[in-house]
């Protein structure tokens, strides 16, 4: 006689009964009369039901069904049973649905960023972005106002306060920082403006027109004059650097043997550089023009590479704008406007559909999706008082966003 599964129910109530619904249509075998000193049925096997036609067909086939449904049919799906639990859980299913969520550490060319992470679990913290659900938390402070810059690495945020770089390590959990930094990169007599980090060096731009790099793992460090007057915004990829100053000019720097800190080509611009980058694809290509009409003013003050054709911009003028410079790079193929005419300073995406961007008044973050017109969710982190968002970095399960004094955490997993 064969027996109903572990983890499912052949009837309607705990102890079964003759007469009850299976789960998969008609009625449930009665038990069997036992006799004395039997020890009763043999555990049940992990499956949902030994008449159902369904666990006769191959794995492969169930997938194919399953890959029909949407995210809250597998949810329900995944309560009926645990084989079938098993079996709604796989990244392969939940794949093509992570891909159309936000955040969910897919690109647009479908790369998988997060691959440690089950692809489950970041639909169901996807949605905590969409809908704003999150627990906001302040991890540092510092007294004096600065304007300060980070990145993320791994196990680490990497945070620039005045003329340092300090390397935090993260809780477990990712929503803090521990207390004390685990290193220290110093160089500059003024502030650090900006820096990257890129193969386990980072490179910083300052106001005292300088630019440091330093080797993370090490003690190797580089220090060379680059520009007459503050260094905005720097880029390093494959053995060179570039660089924006106020003295209006952007120049490129070689860091290959013999000739480290050599500047190899500078651009005079007309007006102060604020941002700088380099196509992930090192083309060689020089683009001196984003754009025709912007008014005077206008300046762009982040710029993030998507793919090597497709990036964002922002600045003054209170406009994300999107890139294609496959198609034009005189006009872009789609823009956002601040709602509350504020600059941005700051701009991010997860490289697929979501855009996080940081206002010039109370500490202002807000969230977009890329296939809507509008803002989805604003974060207001400096009221009562006024801060512009320096700088944000986010991961799928938290942001971070630097303010002039604190640095501020959401942590969409703990809403």
């Amino acid at each position: 006689m064969a027996w109903p599964p572990p983890g499912s129910s052949s009837s309607g109530s705990r102890g079964g009964g003759a007469g009850a619904a299976a789960p998969w249509g008609g009625k449930a075998a009665p038990d069997p009369p036992r006799r004395k000193g039997d020890p009763g049925p043999p555990p049940p096997p992990p499956s949902s039901s030994p008449s159902s036609p369904l666990w006769a067909l191959p794995e492969e086939l169930l997938l194919l069904i399953c890959s029909y449904l949407d995210a809250q049919a597998l949810g329900r799906l995944g309560q009926v049973c645990r084989r079938l639990r098993f079996l709604s859980s796989r990244d392969l299913l939940w794949r093509r649905i992570a891909r159309g969520c936000l955040n969910s550490g897919f690109t647009q060319l479908g790369t998988d960023l997060a691959a440690g992470i089950p692809v489950k679990e970041r639909v169901k913290v996807s949605q905590n972005w969409r809908h704003g659900r999150c627990r906001r938390e302040t991890v540092l402070k510092w007294k004096c106002n600065l304007m300060p810059w980070m990145e993320l690495d791994g196990e680490y945020l990497y945070l620039s306060q005045a003329e340092n770089i300090q390397a935090y390590r993260l809780c477990p959990d990712g929503a803090g920082l521990q207390r004390h930094p685990q290193a220290i990169f110093s160089g500059h007599q003024e502030d650090v403006c900006r820096f990257v980090l890129v193969n386990s060096h980072i490179v910083s731009g300052g106001g005292d027109g300088n630019i440091v790099l330093h080797k993370i793992h090490g003690s190797y460090s580089v220090k060379f004059s680059a520009h007459e007057q503050e260094v905005n915004c720097v880029d390093f990829q494959s053995g060179l650097i570039v660089s924006g100053s106020r003295d209006r000019t952007a120049k490129v720097w070689s860091l290959s043997a013999g000739r480290v800190g050599q500047c190899l080509h500078t651009v005079q611009t007309e007006d102060r550089v604020w941002s700088i980058a380099i196509s992930p694809l090192l083309s060689g290509h020089l683009l001196t023009c984003l754009g025709t009409d912007f008014h005077r003013g206008a300046g762009v003050l982040d710029v993030f590479y998507e793919t090597p054709s497709l990036l964002l911009s922002c600045g003054y003028d209170t406009y994300i704008r999107y890139w294609d410079i496959r198609t034009s790079t005189r006009k872009c193929v789609q823009e956002w406007e601040e709602p509350h005419d504020s600059a941005l300073y700051c701009v991010r995406s997860d490289k697929n559909h979501m855009i996080a961007s940081g206002s010039s008044y109370y500490g202002v973050v807000r969230l977009w999706d890329k296939r809507q017109t509008r803002c989805l969710q604003s974060f207001h982190l400096s009221s009562p008082t006024s801060s512009p968002v320096y700088c944000l970095r986010f991961s799928t399960t938290h942001l971070y966003a630097a303010l002039a004094s604190a640095l501020h955490v959401l942590d969409f997993t703990a809403p």
